[in-house]
């Protein structure tokens, strides 16, 4: 294998990740007496499915670039079959998915390709002027605008914004105001790291001081002070690391905070107001402690097509 992607950066982010998940572990088990059971447990599997993630994320990362393609390209695959998994799917639309499923390889092998311009118009254009002609000559009208729009809502969130991550990869290295170099790989753990620590930061910051509900209906436990604590602690986050991960300027680091720490709440949201329609808790029990894909990526289906754009418009 091709460790391209172990420059000193990505190393010692990862070790940073691994001491900081060791010392919750020890934490964790420290407390047990303390602790009720079921509390206990929840946490103890929440922590095993964090060891699990980072561990197979950091084999992703550290592997040259064509297997991270590919790995992102799988967490889609997986994300969008846990999604049609969830939606009510009328019996003639099974030949519809798997013109669904092909659209991932073809979406990646665009990344992989550096082809821009088709990156970001096959899925919204072609694939979504096809599934409708496709489902036509089936001849099934009953709930055709229903069927349509939830097969290509899940392609457009759990393949489209989700592959925005990949896309980051194939981005060519630029100066940052730190380092010499502002690689794919980087700029990829910035997104994720600030993405997963913005969701933390929320529920502490809700769990210590939120009183208000934001939105009492979609996500109960939501409160203001969790989402403006968790955003501003986002934004103090990307002011530091911003310039040893990305090219980003003062001001767009900033910028840059708060397009992550709303952009993931929104994420969140969204994601739990399906669970809510369909009536469930998780979308499976794929990750010990965690639910399923779509539990852990909610909020890069948002954060990750926002940054890039972001950043592609500013400095590529």
């Amino acid at each position: 294998m091709n460790w391209i992607h172990a420059e000193p950066l990505v190393l010692k982010t990862f070790g940073g990740i691994v001491a900081v998940l060791a010392l919750v572990t020890l934490v964790v088990f420290a407390l047990k007496q303390r602790l009720s059971a079921k509390l206990f447990v929840e946490l103890r599997d929440r922590v095993w499915g964090w060891w699990i993630m980072i561990a197979i994320f950091a084999v992703a990362m550290l592997s040259s670039w064509r297997v991270t393609v590919a790995f992102f390209a799988f967490v889609s695959f997986l994300a969008l079959k846990e999604y049609f998994s969830l939606i009510a799917v009328r019996r003639a639309d099974r030949r519809i998915l798997f013109w669904a499923y092909l659209a991932i390889p073809i979406q990646y092998y665009l990344i992989a390709r550096g082809l821009y311009g088709f990156f970001v118009l096959f899925i919204p254009v072609y694939v979504f002027l096809f599934l409708p002609f496709r489902m036509i000559t089936i001849g099934e009208t009953a709930g055709y605008v229903r069927a349509i729009s939830t097969i290509h809502w899940g392609l457009m969130t759990m393949v489209f914004c989700l592959s925005h991550i990949a896309w980051l990869l194939v981005m060519p290295a630029v100066e940052s105001r730190t380092t010499t170099v502002a690689s794919g790989p980087a700029m990829v753990l910035f997104l994720v790291c600030l993405t997963q620590l913005n969701d933390v930061a929320q529920y502490v910051w809700g769990k210590s001081l939120g009183r208000r509900k934001i939105l009492p209906t979609v996500s109960p436990n939501k409160t203001w002070g969790g989402m403006l604590g968790g955003a501003a602690t986002t934004v103090v986050l990307s002011y530091f690391a911003a310039p040893y991960f990305t090219p980003l300027t003062t001001n767009e680091s900033l910028i840059a905070g708060v397009i992550i720490g709303v952009g993931g709440f929104v994420g969140d949201c969204a994601m739990a107001s399906l669970k809510r329609d369909i009536g469930v808790k998780d979308a499976s029990d794929m990750i010990p402690g965690h639910g399923g894909v779509i539990d852990r990526v909610n909020s890069l289906v948002y954060t990750a097509p926002l940054f890039t754009h972001f950043v592609r418009y500013l400095h590529f």
